[in-house]
């Protein structure tokens, strides 16, 4: 009964003015509009696809849309329709977690508390509610722990546990850096089994499996390997786009000398605050975990297990450039240690108090004020937190409407991906409104239909901060002459605003 109320508040939460709140992102964009190429098209993406990241993810989407009547205006446009998945995807995430707590702690109000942080932190709620690869990343994940912690016996068990961390890997290469903590509780868990080199052996055939496949479909492409050998980063290249260049590339993206003060930033202004008890609670818990597990050997194996994956994960966000929705395969491991810490701890306690503890801690949560439900506004008014109040998303909407009414579909645009499908699948379709990241550096865009000229430009579609990023990604001046066409010959046509969201439409005037 607990689990079904778990996961039915993990539903309402997220799923709550999830169609208005927050504003549909940019990577949104990017994955329900690949997610549009896998149906659309038969590809991988409608522009050049250049391994990225491994097409799991966005095929997921894609059998989703394609199951539903409306496709993707089912839910009112493709990122609502993308976000209902993501509802869906979190209420097997609270099963997975809650099972993987109980079985691990022997506790159902660690469980319950486990739960109860995914399902209400403002963190979680912000982050799992949008069309991100990162939460079907953690699906696969918890799949993978809860038939670990199942312990039947069964080599089939162990395959199916190695398959999802394989399909982990192959949604979000993040994934690898979970592989410690994976391996020890393999290694624990059938450490003392007769058919244990069997499970081994299965396990790691089975992780390996969809990453070889997806190996062998850039091999397919003559895509492996970048032309003559040339791994020259100041050159892309040229011929043929290559697995091995990009995973140099990515391995080449290092943070820079103000990761620091990047990582610092992000923790401040955003994930600190939206929940900062998350944050610090879920960092001390794995190292609590970690500490005990050294020293109490009976529950050495989950503590440990849960501590190796969580630091495996921060370890990521150290070396990584970072973007803010890399937290949310972090909210899930810091509420996993959080739970096994808290059965650890109650273990020993009788059931009514451990019950008491736990009903006081989640009430206190809840109606505090600066909780996961109240808080303060601007004039110190007590109010319901902007996750399930606020209309972001109408401004977007509005936008689109703006320019279906307005502008002629054969019109030649730059936009941001998170209005792409609605422009490319909507009607009117809009075939010439392209990403001003592929407006800057994809060759078949850049080159070939604008011809990094603003004279072959009609209009600019400027999402909340597009003309920051566009500035920040303007390092080797590719992004120079949208913002020249903007700057120098461009009048807004349309504005819509809302505290600091801002949205504008510019026509470039080419005559």
């Amino acid at each position: 009964m607990l689990l079904v109320l778990s996961m039915l508040t993990g539903g309402v939460t997220h799923g709550w003015n999830a169609f208005r709140y927050p504003l549909y992102l940019t990577d949104e964009g990017i994955y329900t509009e690949q997610a549009w190429a896998v149906l659309r098209e038969g590809r991988l993406s409608p522009y050049t696809y250049f391994y990225d990241h491994a097409p799991l993810g966005w095929i997921v989407i894609a059998g989703w849309v394609g199951l539903l009547p409306g496709q993707f205006d089912a839910f009112g446009n493709a990122v609502n329709t993308g976000r209902a998945l993501m509802v869906a995807v979190h209420v097997g995430t609270v099963f997975l977690l809650f099972e993987v707590v109980r079985r691990w702690s022997g506790s159902v109000a660690a469980a319950v508390l486990a739960t109860f942080v995914v399902n209400l932190s403002p963190l979680a709620v912000y982050y799992q509610r949008q069309v991100l690869l990162d939460n079907l990343m953690v699906l696969w994940m918890l799949l993978g722990l809860y038939l670990l912690a199942r312990r039947d016996g069964r080599v089939v068990t162990i395959t199916g546990s190695g398959l999802a961390f394989g399909l982990a890997m192959v949604t979000k290469e993040n994934a690898l850096f979970l592989l410690p903590g994976f391996g020890y509780l393999l290694h624990r868990g059938i450490v003392d089994r007769a058919n244990r080199r069997f499970s081994v052996g299965y396990w790691w055939f089975a992780a390996a499996a969809p990453v070889a496949l997806y190996l062998l479909f850039a091999q397919l492409k003559n895509e492996v390997m970048p032309a003559g050998l040339d791994f020259n980063l100041a050159v892309p290249p040229a011929n043929h786009v290559s697995l091995a260049y990009t995973v140099w590339w990515q391995l080449h993206r290092t943070p820079g000398t103000n990761h620091g003060s990047a990582l610092s930033e992000l923790l401040r202004g955003s994930w600190l605050a939206k929940d900062g008890y998350l944050i610090a609670a879920g960092l001390l818990a794995t190292c609590a975990a970690a500490a005990l597990a050294i020293r109490h050997r009976d529950r050495r194996v989950p503590l440990l297990g849960a501590a190796l994956l969580a630091i495996g994960y921060g370890f990521y966000l150290t070396r990584s450039v970072l973007l803010d929705f890399y937290v949310v395969p972090l909210v899930t491991l810091l509420a996993l240690n959080l739970g096994l810490l808290y059965g650890y701890l109650t273990r020993r306690t009788r059931t009514w108090a451990v019950a008491t503890l736990t009903v006081g801690v989640l009430v206190v949560a809840l109606v505090k004020p600066g909780g996961y439900l109240l808080t303060f506004d601007d004039r110190h008014r007590l109010q319901v937190r902007d996750m399930y109040r606020l209309s972001l998303t109408q401004l977007q909407d509005q936008q689109v409407g703006w320019i279906r009414a307005h502008v002629p579909p054969r019109s030649r645009m730059i936009i941001d991906d998170d209005i792409w499908v609605a422009l490319h699948d909507g009607h009117p379709a809009y075939p010439n409104a392209h990403s001003h990241w592929k407006a800057s550096a994809d060759p078949d865009v850049r080159d070939k239909v604008f011809h990094a000229d603003w004279h072959n430009l009609d209009y600019v579609v400027l999402s909340n901060k597009m003309r920051a990023a566009m500035e920040n990604n303007n390092g080797d001046q590719r992004e120079t002459w949208v913002l020249d066409a903007i700057d120098q010959h461009g009048d807004r046509v349309w504005q819509a605003s809302r505290g600091n969201v801002e949205l504008d439409i510019v026509k470039i005037n080419t005559g």
